[in-house]
């Protein structure tokens, strides 16, 4: 009887060991978390370790649940179910003032009738640190953020970005353990956005805290993050480097999302892919199939042929199209060819004068990337069966077997869609 009672003693023990909030390598462990605002469901079932330094960008568009997701981390909103560690802490317990958590809101929220070193010291000042503390720290949170020199400043009389800075000192002040950052450059302009976006992933690997940082821009996700983790309908999608993210994305959603493709539905027999007369190798199995094809990842092909040991590393596929559209975007020029079957696809490709006779192009067979089905911008999660992919594809597509593509300078925000049957251009609605 003892023997037994020492075993579950032991089993037990074991248990409550595999339970333990976080592994060696995270500090923030999201586990389960779902939330619901009465009848509507927010956020379902997010599981996601975050590491300690990392800089983790929450992506999806309004409605995604991102911001509840931050909310519930910086303690204004409750997980109707699920927990949340840190530090082998519970943290979703804690109120918000006893969290190592600060945020950074999208509007700056700065007291106007203090200076700058006033609103960054406000929170030490509310701790009753000793003064000379608070005028070291304060000066240190200063000169991080390069905004020394405006110390007796009042916010109205600096810009939007120095503004910018001054939230950032005073949230990094209090020394938290995990930086929330909610939307903070969307009320930037483009050129002082894209400077902050530099100079904000400087300052993370500088101080060495982890950023949990949320937006709805693609490109702001791609530049700074270590990873993304992409939310869709209060689910996630996929969570991967942003290299992984873009090059690899395990769904359509993902490809369509995160940057522009072409969606080619094919047939799959004996390891070769069929869309319309294109051809290519593939590993997957026999049956239909979603393929994701980036438009850079089509090239105005060579004179000559690859020669055959480079064709054996990396298949080369070649088709002849005819130029339909072609639009300048400074460096790059995005083209809509229409391939003899009449197939659609969208290319993005250096500058140049084309002619419009027939072109050639090529691709490789590893660029077209097998995804899973999914629906773009669903307020409600995808099956992703076979059957129902099938079914959506020929609804969408079928409609407009006649008509001809829409707006292709607003070809920024649309995905070609291909079928072996139907042939439609699907516009994205912007995020």
């Amino acid at each position: 009887m003892q023997a037994a009672k020492k075993n579950m003693a032991t089993k037990t023990e074991s248990a409550t060991t595999q339970t333990s909030p976080s592994t060696s390598n995270s500090l923030v462990s999201i586990r389960s978390v779902a939330k619901n605002f009465g009848k509507n469901i927010v956020l379902r079932d997010i599981s996601l370790e975050i590491a300690e330094g990392e800089f983790l960008t929450i992506l999806g568009e309004s409605g995604s649940g991102k911001t509840t997701l931050l909310r519930i981390l910086a303690g204004f909103e409750h997980p109707t179910s699920g927990e949340v560690w840190m530090s082998n802490e519970r943290l979703d317990t804690q109120p918000p003032y006893r969290r190592r958590v600060n945020t950074v809101f999208q509007s700056y929220a700065l007291f106007p009738h203090m200076t700058v070193e006033q609103n960054v010291g406000y929170g030490l000042s509310i701790a009753k640190r000793p003064a000379a503390e608070i005028e070291q720290r304060v000066s240190e949170a200063l000169a991080k953020v390069k905004m020394s020199a405006y110390a007796k400043s009042k916010p109205s009389k600096i810009s939007g970005g120095q503004q910018q800075r001054i939230a950032l000192a005073r949230a990094l002040v209090n020394r938290p353990q995990v930086l929330l950052l909610d939307e903070p450059l969307s009320a930037l302009d483009a050129n002082l956005r894209r400077e902050m976006q530099v100079e904000l992933k400087a300052l993370q690997r500088e101080v060495g805290i982890t950023f949990i940082f949320v937006t709805h821009d693609q490109e702001e996700a791609m530049v700074m993050s270590d990873r993304i983790a992409l939310l869709r309908s209060g689910e996630l999608e996929q969570v991967a480097s942003p290299r992984e993210i873009y090059s690899r994305p395990a769904t359509s959603y993902t490809a369509q999302f995160i940057g522009h493709t072409n969606l080619l539905h094919a047939d799959v027999l004996n390891g070769t892919a069929m869309c319309d007369r294109l051809t290519w190798p593939t590993t997957i199995a026999d049956g239909e199939a979603l393929f994701s094809l980036r438009p850079e990842s089509i090239r105005i092909a060579r004179i000559a042929p690859p020669a055959i040991g480079q064709q054996k590393a990396a298949p080369s596929i070649r088709f002849r199209a005819t130029l339909r559209d072609q639009v300048f975007h400074g460096a790059t020029e995005l083209l809509r060819v229409e391939c003899a079957g009449g197939l659609l696809l969208t290319i993005r490709t250096a500058s140049r004068d084309l002619p419009k006779g027939p072109l050639e192009f090529e691709f490789n067979a590893a660029d077209a990337v097998p995804v899973r089905a999914t629906r773009l911008g669903s307020n409600a999660p995808d099956s992703a069966s076979k059957d129902s992919a099938s079914k959506d594809s020929s609804s969408v597509n079928s409609s407009s077997t006649n008509s001809k593509p829409k707006d292709f300078k607003a070809q920024d925000s649309n995905t070609e869609v291909a079928s072996p049957k139907f042939i439609k251009s699907v516009k994205k609605e912007s995020a």
